[in-house]
């Protein structure tokens, strides 16, 4: 490897996005939540996935946290609060 190879890749960005990391699913009032934290640098975005009855809605948010774990569980939350807020409307 060139030193000029080393050092653009010492400074260069890779910009692509790494692929959502699924976790285990929690089941709640007939709906399968599903965490799927997406890492975004050294951070990791609240994103995943609530079925139910073969329809599927992709729950991603801005909510950006330092670990995978925390970010499995505010996407549970938040996930569950949909559920309680709009039910099956979350299909529409």
């Amino acid at each position: 490897m060139s030193l000029f190879s080393s050092l653009r890749s010492m400074f260069s960005t890779d910009t692509t996005p790494a692929a959502p990391s699924q976790m285990a699913g929690e089941e709640y009032r007939g709906y399968m939540i599903t965490p799927a934290p997406l890492q975004d640098g050294s951070q990791f975005r609240v994103n995943g996935s609530i079925e139910k009855d073969q329809q599927s809605h992709q729950f991603i948010r801005a909510d950006v946290l330092a670990s995978k774990e925390e970010c499995a569980a505010e996407m549970t939350r938040k996930a569950k609060i949909m559920i309680d807020q709009i039910g099956e409307d979350i299909f529409k």
